[in-house]
C-alpha cells in the first residue's frame, strides 16, 4: 500500500506543479526565487535525463524515451512485489523512482516533452532546469544507495 501511495503523490505533485508552471509562466520565462542559487524557469526538454540527445529530431526517439519510462513502472511495481516479503524498505525507493518516471511518461504523452522548471545554479553556472519526478528519481536511487551500503555494511560486521 505504501508503494502506491508514494508512486500516486508523485506523479500528482509532479503534475500539479507542472500544470501550474504552465498555467502562469510563458515558456523560457524565468523568475528568480533565491537571487544566485535558485530559478523558476519554464522550459521543454525533448531529451532524457538533464536534457541528453534533447537535439535529436527522430520519431522514435519519443517513442523509446516513453518506452524506456514505461518498462522502469512496470519494472519497479513487480521488483517491489517480488522483494515484498522481508524487504519491504525498498518500497519507498522504488515508488519514488517510478513515480518521476511515470510523471515523465505523462508529459511526454500528453505534449511530446517533459516540462522542466527548477533552475539550479551559482553565479553563471547552472544545472540542467529539472522538475519534480526528476527529484523524486534521484531521491529514489539515493535512497536505495543508502539502504544497500548499509545492508552490506551490517553484513560485512556479521
Amino acid at each position: 500500500m505504501l508503494y502506491f501511495l508514494v508512486l500516486f503523490a508523485v506523479i500528482g505533485l509532479d503534475q500539479t506543479t507542472k500544470i501550474w508552471v504552465m498555467q502562469s509562466f510563458h515558456l523560457y520565462e524565468s523568475r528568480q526565487i533565491v537571487p544566485g542559487l535558485f530559478d523558476l524557469t519554464y522550459v521543454r526538454n525533448t531529451g532524457v535525463a538533464f536534457s541528453m540527445f534533447a537535439h535529436h529530431d527522430s520519431p522514435w526517439g519519443h517513442y523509446f524515451f516513453v518506452g524506456i519510462n514505461c518498462l522502469a513502472v512496470v519494472g519497479l511495481t513487480l521488483a517491489h512485489f517480488r522483494l515484498q516479503n522481508g524487504r519491504s524498505r525498498y518500497a519507498i525507493p522504488f515508488a519514488l523512482i517510478a513515480g518521476g518516471a511515470a510523471g515523465n511518461v505523462v508529459d511526454r504523452l500528453r505534449f511530446g516533452w517533459v516540462i522542466d522548471f527548477l533552475d539550479v545554479y551559482v553565479g553563471t553556472h547552472h544545472w540542467p532546469t529539472f522538475n519534480v519526478a526528476d527529484s523524486a528519481i534521484c531521491l529514489g536511487v539515493g535512497l536505495f544507495l543508502a539502504i544497500n551500503f548499509r545492508e552490506e555494511k551490517m553484513k560485512s560486521q556479521l
